[in-house]
Protein backbone atom coordinates (compact mmCIF):
# COMPACT_ATOMS: atom_id res chain seq x y z
CA UNK A 1 0.00 0.00 0.00
CA UNK A 2 0.91 4.24 -0.27
CA UNK A 3 2.92 5.43 2.42
CA UNK A 4 0.89 5.68 5.36
CA UNK A 5 -0.46 9.13 6.13
CA UNK A 6 0.38 9.95 9.77
CA UNK A 7 -0.92 13.45 11.55
CA UNK A 8 1.40 14.61 14.47
CA UNK A 9 0.05 16.89 16.78
CA UNK A 10 2.79 18.86 18.48
CA UNK A 11 2.23 20.03 21.42
CA UNK A 12 6.11 21.21 22.29
CA UNK A 13 5.32 24.91 21.90
CA UNK A 14 7.79 24.76 18.75
CA UNK A 15 10.72 23.03 20.11
CA UNK A 16 12.79 22.36 16.78
CA UNK A 17 13.81 18.93 18.66
CA UNK A 18 10.73 17.45 18.29
CA UNK A 19 9.93 17.64 14.74
CA UNK A 20 13.16 16.36 13.88
CA UNK A 21 12.80 13.34 16.51
CA UNK A 22 9.59 12.30 15.08
CA UNK A 23 10.10 12.75 11.23
CA UNK A 24 13.86 10.58 11.71
CA UNK A 25 11.39 7.75 13.42
CA UNK A 26 8.28 8.13 11.83
CA UNK A 27 8.79 6.39 8.48
CA UNK A 28 5.40 7.08 7.03
CA UNK A 29 4.26 10.94 5.55
CA UNK A 30 3.82 13.25 7.90
CA UNK A 31 1.15 15.95 8.34
CA UNK A 32 2.66 18.24 11.25
CA UNK A 33 0.11 20.27 13.24
CA UNK A 34 1.41 23.30 15.84
CA UNK A 35 -1.59 22.36 18.49
CA UNK A 36 -0.25 25.33 20.96
CA UNK A 37 -1.36 27.77 18.56
CA UNK A 38 -4.42 26.14 18.28
CA UNK A 39 -3.82 24.60 14.65
CA UNK A 40 -5.73 21.26 14.19
CA UNK A 41 -6.52 19.07 11.10
CA UNK A 42 -10.02 20.44 9.63
CA UNK A 43 -10.49 16.57 8.78
CA UNK A 44 -9.91 13.24 10.16
CA UNK A 45 -8.59 11.28 6.46
CA UNK A 46 -5.23 9.84 8.22
CA UNK A 47 -4.10 6.39 8.79
CA UNK A 48 -2.69 7.08 12.45
CA UNK A 49 -2.45 9.79 14.72
CA UNK A 50 0.79 10.87 17.10
CA UNK A 51 0.30 13.17 19.88
CA UNK A 52 4.19 14.57 21.12
CA UNK A 53 5.37 15.90 24.52
CA UNK A 54 4.85 18.94 25.77
CA UNK A 55 6.44 21.32 28.88
CA UNK A 56 2.32 21.95 29.44
CA UNK A 57 0.24 20.05 31.85
CA UNK A 58 -3.14 18.34 30.75
CA UNK A 59 -4.85 19.63 33.25
CA UNK A 60 -4.70 23.57 32.78
CA UNK A 61 -7.18 25.88 31.39
CA UNK A 62 -6.10 26.88 27.78
CA UNK A 63 -8.30 26.97 24.76
CA UNK A 64 -5.67 25.03 22.30
CA UNK A 65 -5.69 22.31 25.28
CA UNK A 66 -9.96 21.80 24.90
CA UNK A 67 -9.17 22.42 20.94
CA UNK A 68 -6.83 19.53 20.77
CA UNK A 69 -8.62 17.34 23.18
CA UNK A 70 -12.01 17.69 21.46
CA UNK A 71 -10.60 17.02 18.13
CA UNK A 72 -8.49 13.84 19.62
CA UNK A 73 -11.92 12.71 20.40
CA UNK A 74 -13.35 12.40 17.34
CA UNK A 75 -10.46 10.94 15.86
CA UNK A 76 -10.77 8.64 18.38
CA UNK A 77 -14.76 7.75 18.06
CA UNK A 78 -13.54 6.83 14.27
CA UNK A 79 -11.11 4.04 15.16
CA UNK A 80 -8.18 5.93 13.90
CA UNK A 81 -5.21 4.26 16.11
CA UNK A 82 -3.56 6.96 18.18
CA UNK A 83 0.21 6.76 19.75
CA UNK A 84 0.64 9.29 22.62
CA UNK A 85 3.96 10.61 24.33
CA UNK A 86 4.82 11.69 27.34
CA UNK A 87 2.08 14.88 27.38
CA UNK A 88 0.61 13.05 24.49
CA UNK A 89 -0.12 10.00 26.96
CA UNK A 90 -1.55 11.89 29.71
CA UNK A 91 -4.09 13.69 26.58
CA UNK A 92 -5.14 10.35 25.30
CA UNK A 93 -6.37 8.84 29.19
CA UNK A 94 -8.07 12.44 29.52
CA UNK A 95 -9.90 12.27 26.37
CA UNK A 96 -11.01 8.21 27.04
CA UNK A 97 -11.74 9.41 31.08
CA UNK A 98 -8.78 8.62 32.72
CA UNK A 99 -7.17 10.95 35.54
CA UNK A 100 -4.18 12.89 35.17
CA UNK A 101 -2.33 14.57 37.64
CA UNK A 102 0.86 16.08 39.62
CA UNK A 103 2.80 13.02 40.97
CA UNK A 104 4.50 15.02 43.81
CA UNK A 105 7.78 14.26 41.92
CA UNK A 106 10.21 14.66 38.98
CA UNK A 107 11.42 11.95 36.84
CA UNK A 108 13.80 12.98 34.46
CA UNK A 109 17.13 10.83 32.96
CA UNK A 110 17.19 7.28 31.75
CA UNK A 111 14.86 5.15 34.02
CA UNK A 112 14.27 1.50 33.70
CA UNK A 113 10.75 0.36 33.12
CA UNK A 114 9.26 -3.02 32.69
CA UNK A 115 6.43 -4.10 30.50
CA UNK A 116 3.28 -5.07 32.59
CA UNK A 117 1.11 -6.39 29.87
CA UNK A 118 1.47 -7.83 26.74
CA UNK A 119 1.09 -5.79 23.46
CA UNK A 120 2.43 -5.99 20.01
CA UNK A 121 3.87 -2.50 20.80
CA UNK A 122 6.51 -3.57 22.55
CA UNK A 123 7.50 -6.76 20.01
CA UNK A 124 11.24 -6.94 20.02
CA UNK A 125 11.81 -4.86 23.15
CA UNK A 126 13.01 -6.42 26.44
CA UNK A 127 10.88 -6.95 29.42
CA UNK A 128 12.57 -4.60 31.22
CA UNK A 129 14.31 -1.80 29.33
CA UNK A 130 15.55 1.67 29.27
CA UNK A 131 13.99 5.27 28.11
CA UNK A 132 14.65 8.89 28.67
CA UNK A 133 12.03 10.28 31.50
CA UNK A 134 11.01 13.57 31.55
CA UNK A 135 7.84 14.45 33.47
CA UNK A 136 6.29 15.35 36.90
CA UNK A 137 2.04 14.73 35.99
CA UNK A 138 1.29 11.12 35.82
CA UNK A 139 -2.06 9.29 34.39
CA UNK A 140 -2.91 8.38 38.14
CA UNK A 141 -6.50 6.31 37.04
CA UNK A 142 -6.30 4.22 33.48
CA UNK A 143 -9.57 5.39 31.76
CA UNK A 144 -11.88 2.72 32.16
CA UNK A 145 -11.34 -0.41 30.09
CA UNK A 146 -7.58 0.41 29.29
CA UNK A 147 -4.74 -2.14 29.64
CA UNK A 148 -1.63 -1.30 31.64
CA UNK A 149 1.16 -2.19 29.32
CA UNK A 150 4.68 -0.44 31.47
CA UNK A 151 5.77 0.88 34.75
CA UNK A 152 8.26 1.42 36.94
CA UNK A 153 7.92 3.03 40.82
CA UNK A 154 7.23 6.89 39.40
CA UNK A 155 4.24 5.68 37.79
CA UNK A 156 2.27 4.17 34.46
CA UNK A 157 4.57 4.02 31.69
CA UNK A 158 1.88 3.18 28.67
CA UNK A 159 -1.87 1.72 28.38
CA UNK A 160 -3.79 0.75 25.89
CA UNK A 161 -7.51 0.86 24.92
CA UNK A 162 -8.76 -0.16 21.62
CA UNK A 163 -6.34 1.25 19.23
CA UNK A 164 -5.24 3.80 21.23
CA UNK A 165 -1.50 4.00 23.35
CA UNK A 166 0.12 5.53 25.68
CA UNK A 167 3.58 6.04 26.66
CA UNK A 168 4.86 8.20 29.53
CA UNK A 169 8.58 7.57 28.48
CA UNK A 170 10.31 9.52 25.19
CA UNK A 171 11.34 6.52 22.63
CA UNK A 172 12.24 9.35 20.06
CA UNK A 173 14.54 11.45 22.52
CA UNK A 174 18.10 11.68 20.97
CA UNK A 175 21.20 13.07 23.53
CA UNK A 176 20.85 16.92 22.05
CA UNK A 177 17.01 16.58 23.04
CA UNK A 178 17.90 15.65 26.23
CA UNK A 179 20.66 17.91 27.20
CA UNK A 180 18.90 21.15 26.07
CA UNK A 181 15.55 19.30 27.88
CA UNK A 182 17.52 19.07 31.30
CA UNK A 183 19.26 22.48 30.94
CA UNK A 184 15.84 24.19 30.92
CA UNK A 185 14.56 22.94 33.72
CA UNK A 186 15.10 24.20 36.96
CA UNK A 187 17.27 21.45 39.04
CA UNK A 188 19.80 22.07 41.66
CA UNK A 189 23.58 22.48 40.59
CA UNK A 190 23.84 19.13 41.71
CA UNK A 191 21.12 17.51 40.23
CA UNK A 192 21.64 19.25 36.79
CA UNK A 193 25.03 17.84 37.17
CA UNK A 194 23.90 14.50 37.67
CA UNK A 195 21.66 14.06 35.10
CA UNK A 196 23.82 15.55 32.57
CA UNK A 197 26.33 13.15 33.12
CA UNK A 198 23.78 10.19 32.26
CA UNK A 199 23.39 11.28 28.55
CA UNK A 200 25.91 9.24 27.09
CA UNK A 201 26.27 7.54 23.98
CA UNK A 202 26.16 4.39 26.09
CA UNK A 203 23.05 5.03 27.79
CA UNK A 204 21.05 6.16 24.70
CA UNK A 205 22.30 2.86 22.75
CA UNK A 206 20.94 0.75 25.54
CA UNK A 207 17.87 2.82 25.06
CA UNK A 208 17.77 2.69 21.35
CA UNK A 209 16.08 -0.88 21.33
CA UNK A 210 12.51 1.45 22.71
CA UNK A 211 12.81 2.66 19.34
CA UNK A 212 10.96 -0.31 17.77
CA UNK A 213 7.93 0.91 18.88
CA UNK A 214 7.53 3.35 16.37
CA UNK A 215 8.25 0.53 13.82
CA UNK A 216 5.65 -1.55 15.37
CA UNK A 217 3.20 0.99 15.55
CA UNK A 218 3.40 1.94 12.23
CA UNK A 219 2.55 -1.37 11.05
CA UNK A 220 -0.07 -2.06 14.02
CA UNK A 221 -1.72 0.95 11.56
CA UNK A 222 -0.76 -0.48 8.40
CA UNK A 223 -3.00 -3.11 9.14
CA UNK A 224 -6.08 -1.18 10.61
CA UNK A 225 -5.82 0.67 7.09
CA UNK A 226 -6.17 -2.88 5.39
CA UNK A 227 -8.37 -4.60 7.10
CA UNK A 228 -10.56 -2.08 8.85
CA UNK A 229 -12.94 -4.70 9.81
CA UNK A 230 -10.80 -6.45 12.30
CA UNK A 231 -11.11 -6.30 15.53
CA UNK A 232 -8.93 -4.34 18.51
CA UNK A 233 -7.94 -7.46 19.55
CA UNK A 234 -7.04 -9.31 17.48
CA UNK A 235 -5.01 -6.41 15.38
CA UNK A 236 -2.88 -6.42 18.95
CA UNK A 237 -2.03 -10.08 19.22
CA UNK A 238 1.36 -10.67 18.98
CA UNK A 239 3.27 -11.37 15.47
CA UNK A 240 5.91 -13.33 14.88
CA UNK A 241 9.40 -13.69 17.47
CA UNK A 242 9.05 -11.44 20.25
CA UNK A 243 12.54 -12.00 21.31
CA UNK A 244 14.99 -8.93 22.54
CA UNK A 245 16.34 -7.44 18.92
CA UNK A 246 19.59 -5.85 18.95
CA UNK A 247 18.76 -2.45 17.56
CA UNK A 248 21.57 0.06 17.11
CA UNK A 249 21.22 3.75 16.16
CA UNK A 250 23.03 7.19 16.31
CA UNK A 251 21.85 10.56 16.96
Amino acid sequence: MSQLRIAVLNAAHQDENTTRNFRRELDASLSEFDVTSGSVPDHFAFDGVVVTGSRSSVYWDDDWITTTAEWVRKAIDRDIPHLGICWGHQLLAHVLGGTVSDMGAYEVGYSDIEQVGESRLFNGISSEFSAFTSHSDEVADLPPGADPLAENHYSNHGFRKDHVFGLQFHPEYDTKTARELVHRKELSDERLESILAEITEENYQQACPAKLIFDNYLEFVREVAAEPAMTAASVDAPVGATAETDVGCSD
